[in-house]
């Protein structure tokens, strides 16, 4: 009987403990992932520096898979996402649907700028043209800071829509027109 007081408090020790939450909530974690997404995406439409190194971890990566590119660190990153200004003015993303995971968030984008400068030495002139694309970015979170991010999107638009072709095997072009 002596052991029965024992097994008694353990249990409501037990049950006292399974009550305290051990971090933010789900919705929390959600509600985070989710305002961060829209974050990095008001960032990329701005240019600001400051709005991307806020919702980064600095050791954080960033995968630019169109590119075939990593960035590492904030800086790196930050670099990344404001290098789109270097070139585009009119820089536009309608985020079309964000998807919350328990770690992260996915975002479905809509992107459109003017190509105003030249991009690297790719495309050496301003073509003046107005450029749209779609594509999915998506985060990992980790201490309330975005700690991966990962781009998806099909460049060949991008390209065909600033006046570029595309030779196939056998000679056949692919081009939207001769402007």
């Amino acid at each position: 009987m002596a052991m029965l007081p024992r097994l008694l408090t353990l249990l409501a020790v037990m049950t006292a403990s399974a009550c305290v939450p051990l971090g933010p909530s789900e919705d929390e974690a959600a509600r985070e992932a989710e305002l961060a997404i829209r974050s990095l995406m008001a960032g990329w439409e701005s240019g600001d520096r400051a709005i991307v190194e806020e919702i980064f971890r600095p050791d954080a990566v960033y995968d630019d898979f169109p590119n075939q590119h990593t960035y590492q660190g904030v800086q790196e990153i930050a670099g990344y996402v404001l290098a789109l200004h270097d070139w585009a003015d009119d820089v536009y993303f309608n985020v079309v649907a964000v998807h919350v995971t328990r770690s992260g968030a996915v975002a479905e984008w809509v992107f459109s700028a003017v190509q105003a400068r030249p991009i690297g030495s790719d495309i050496t002139v301003a073509t003046g043209r107005e450029v749209t694309g779609n594509g999915v970015t998506i985060i990992e979170m980790e201490g309330g800071l975005i700690i991966r991010a990962a781009d998806y999107m099909d460049t060949q638009p991008l390209m065909l829509q600033l006046g570029g072709r595309i030779e196939m095997p056998g000679g056949s072009v692919i081009e939207l027109d001769a402007r």
